[in-house]
């Protein structure tokens, strides 16, 4: 999957602050729209925490991961409202805050 994930992180690097993707959309990017698992799998072992924002991505509803790799809900939910998105129950609108590309 070496190549796969690499494709994923390259998309995700492009996600801007203040922004939000879901795996959809990533699977999208990179070619095959059936692959959201395989983003959330990427997501889950990013080597680079601090270079590929994997806190930028969220499910199809708007809602965070319970599982972020990196300190949980919680700790997703404070990097995105450090960069001035709004969490509110666990979830972010889409409507204000999606990625376009």
């Amino acid at each position: 999957m070496g190549k796969t994930f690499d494709l994923i992180y390259e998309q995700v690097k492009l996600i801007p602050k203040g922004c939000v993707a879901t795996y959809g959309q990533i699977a999208r990017l990179v070619g095959n729209p059936r692959w959201s698992r395989v983003v959330g799998y990427a997501l889950h072992v990013n080597p680079q925490p601090g270079i590929i924002p994997c806190h930028r991505v969220v499910d199809r509803n708007g809602h965070l991961s319970s599982a972020f790799a990196f300190g949980g809900v919680n700790r997703q939910e404070e990097l995105l409202k450090q960069e001035g998105v709004a969490v509110i129950d666990g979830k972010v609108d889409l409507n204000v805050y999606i990625w376009e590309k």
